[in-house]
């Protein structure tokens, strides 16, 4: 497992993991198994490799992918843990998309309602696979399927992905409900909307077809809800709604060096929405990005639920 070094408490973090096997940083309280041991060097992590799976914040992943092209096993196979998407001069770039192209190797997702420490903790959880060929999905299933970490395996990958990036702004915008002080009425109408939200950007901006079931599955709805009533963008949006600090200090005090993905996200989606003149289209992520980034009025959030297209 690659680690990126930092010194806790006089201590290198690999060296904490390798000898008291547990990540004080990232995960406290969970003992990983002897058999996870951390490199430092990200070369050295990926040497030989058959199968890679990247689970960093989605902003580190063009880096690391440039540090290991050249370097990798050329029949590798890569699986991606990450719930965020780029915006590129052309409009939406997947992360998957990023991998596939600086490492040349085929890519799948796996995104699901998995809350870190609950699925560390062996507490039932579903979770899915996107992965475009049936041969390799197998494989994935079988590596890492667990009685209490059960897969389903769908075609349809890039909407599997933008369901684990689309989500986290929807979480956000029901983390402001919480800091506004609505209740479950409320926080359902914003999971609602904003899954409508989700739906009609994969269908404008994913190649081929859309499937709706892939919405019902772990990656969509029960993602969506875990997210929306758990997780740190929750949790972070609703102390921005209650105090007058600015995303970027609280995720420095709240999340020990963890990102947030929700805002970043708004950012990347509401450039998109712009360039294809659609942002009157998507209010709930509109909303969500101009509360965070630009002053609009946390108390206008509701404004934009009850004037929502997608009432009928």
């Amino acid at each position: 497992m690659w680690v990126f070094e930092e010194i806790i408490n006089g201590r290198k973090l690999s060296e904490i993991i390798n000898q008291d096997h547990e990540n004080v940083k990232y995960l406290p309280g969970h003992k990983l198994p002897r058999n996870v041991v951390a490199v430092p060097s990200l070369k050295e992590s990926a040497e030989g490799a058959d199968i890679l799976i990247f689970v960093v914040p989605h902003q580190f992943v063009p880096k690391i992918c440039d540090d290991l092209a050249g370097h990798i096993k050329a029949s590798a196979i890569g699986i991606s843990l990450i719930k965020g998407i780029d915006k590129t001069p052309d409009g939406l770039k997947l992360i998957s998309d990023i991998i596939r192209e600086k490492l040349k190797i085929d890519v799948s997702v796996l995104m699901g309602a998995n809350i870190a420490n609950e699925v560390a903790d062996d507490m039932f959880c579903e979770t899915t696979i996107g992965c475009k060929k049936p041969e390799t999905g197998k494989i994935f299933k079988e590596l890492i399927q667990t009685p209490n970490f059960r897969i389903s395996v769908v075609d349809d990958c890039d909407t599997v992905e933008l369901c684990g990036a689309l989500k986290n702004i929807v979480a956000v915008g029901a983390g402001f409900c919480d800091g506004l002080g609505f209740g479950d009425n409320t926080k359902a109408a914003v999971i609602r909307l904003g899954l409508m939200e989700m739906i009609a950007f994969t269908k404008l901006f994913c190649k081929g077809n859309v499937s709706i079931d892939t919405f019902l599955e772990s990656c969509g709805i029960a993602d969506l809800v875990t997210t929306c009533y758990g997780g740190r963008n929750r949790k972070v949006a609703e102390a921005f709604a209650i105090g007058e600090k600015t995303i970027e200090q609280l995720e420095k005090e709240m999340l020990n060096g963890q990102k947030l993905q929700g805002p970043q996200t708004s950012a990347e989606v509401y450039k998109i929405l712009k360039q294809k003149k659609m942002v009157d289209k998507f209010p709930l992520f509109v909303n969500v990005y101009l509360i965070c980034y630009k002053g609009k009025s946390v108390k206008e959030f509701i404004t934009c639920m009850q004037n929502h297209p997608h009432h009928i």
